[in-house]
């Protein structure tokens, strides 16, 4: 039940993607501003997101999933209705609120669902639910957009939200709260204990087991006091900062740079990286839950190298002038984004307790999202006014190859947790 609301949150959220060439000329929308309407969404994502994350700590989470599903679809719905940039932009806005409830809540019920050795295997295979969704957003989107109309698609996965949130009403159960610590967090309360007791032995140190629930401050300094969940979190903005520029603009690119008809670049635009990330992110799943078996580190080491074989990818995908070449780096980035994306919340509740899981998704989608919003804004802004000695086309190209160092970058910070880590244990041998 929860792949089916994972697999409409996101094809929602790419159906207006997938028609931007046609609201371009209906609407009479400037590559900037349909940056602007891509980026809005995630800024208000961001926002909400570790206020609805802490939510879930506190509440019912099926409430939660439930509520939040029936808003965002009628918000689709609603988008069929705009015509202007400002009612794209605010119904956009609103969509990014319904939709920041959804993985804080959906996280943390299947991880109290499934033991700890077998998480990553499970959170993957809700994982592909974003990927198909994906594929279904942008090609069905496209598909309706160029026989019927660009506001179909909304009406139909709208429709179909409003319809799933009740039948779920009287299917979805709700697990019990997981209050096992995971090892790593064991070992780090250990060493607070050993830390207070040396400054003082006479006063009693606070051992934050976290068996009640934190206020909602108390839960952000808890997460932003571990150098490793801010470490994780910086990765993300910048694996998200990359996904969202292909969310958002390939389905044009395709469109522009080998013009290709809408349906075929909307389905391109996802096919090829959605499927290959579909398949094979259970895959790494099993793979993370095996090398963590081993060492501690096993599910941030399959995202390190999933972020560095993926950034050669993006470098190609952006250069690339033949469909073959294009296609095949397509399908190579989605492997790696599915090795990456598989450890997003599996790896950070390794360093955190179980009380706070949906604070911390929350605040991973506020810190990911702000960086994600930047990715589409900075390609529109470069395509529109990056100079006129090349086209437009060519700057989209560039600024594409060029976000590979994002990838980079987050497989460092990836690297540094592993670092500190061992540094902290050797110290306290």
């Amino acid at each position: 039940m929860l792949w089916c609301l994972c697999f409409l949150n996101y094809a929602d959220r790419q159906v207006l993607s997938s028609v931007f060439p046609v609201l371009e000329k209906q609407c009479a929308l400037s590559k900037f501003q349909l940056g602007m309407i891509g980026s809005i969404f995630m800024w208000v994502y961001a926002a909400s997101s570790f206020f609805a994350g802490y939510l879930t700590d506190l509440f019912k989470r099926k409430l939660l999933l439930l509520t939040g599903c029936f808003f965002w679809s009628v918000i689709a719905i609603v988008t069929g209705w705009c015509s202007s940039f400002w009612q794209f932009f605010t119904a956009r806005a609103l969509e990014g609120l319904g939709e920041s409830v959804y993985f804080p809540a959906s996280q943390s019920t299947i991880s109290d669902a499934h033991l700890e050795q077998n998480r990553s295997k499970a959170l993957g295979v809700h994982q592909s639910g974003v990927y198909l969704g994906t594929i279904a957003g942008s090609w069905v989107g496209a598909f309706l957009a160029q026989h019927y109309g660009w506001f179909y698609g909304f009406y139909l996965f709208g429709g179909l939200g409003v319809i799933l949130a009740g039948v779920f009403f009287f299917f979805l159960r709700e697990p019990a709260r997981n209050l096992k610590a995971p090892q790593e967090v064991l070992l780090s309360l250990e060493d607070q204990r050993d830390i207070a007791t040396e400054k003082s032995k006479k006063q009693k140190p606070r051992i934050e087991t976290l068996e009640t629930p934190l206020g909602m401050g108390e839960a952000l300094g808890y997460l932003l006091k571990r150098p490793a969940v801010l470490l994780i979190l910086f990765a993300f903005i910048c694996a998200n900062f990359v996904a969202a520029i292909f969310l958002t603009w390939l389905p044009t690119f395709l469109f522009e740079k080998f013009q290709m008809e809408l349906t075929m670049a909307g389905f391109y635009s996802v096919i090829f990286i959605q499927m290959a990330s579909a398949l094979t992110v259970p895959l790494f799943g099993v793979l993370a839950d095996q090398l963590s078996r081993f060492t501690s580190n096993g599910r941030i080491l399959v995202q390190i190298g999933s972020l560095l074989i993926g950034s050669i990818a993006i470098a190609i995908i952006g250069k690339a002038t033949t469909l073959p070449f294009l296609f095949t780096s397509m399908v190579l980035f989605g492997a790696c984004k599915a090795g990456y994306d598989n450890g997003i919340f599996s790896a950070l509740f390794d360093y955190i307790e179980p009380h706070v899981r949906g604070s911390a998704v929350g605040l991973m989608n506020t810190f990911g999202w702000v960086g994600g919003a930047l990715g589409p804004l900075v390609v529109g802004a470069a395509t529109t006014y990056g100079g006129e000695k090349s086209s437009a086309i060519a700057r989209m190209s560039s600024t594409i190859a060029i976000s590979s160092i994002a990838y980079i970058l987050g497989a460092a910070l990836l690297g540094l947790v592993i670092v500190m880590k061992k540094g902290a244990l050797s110290k306290k041998r």
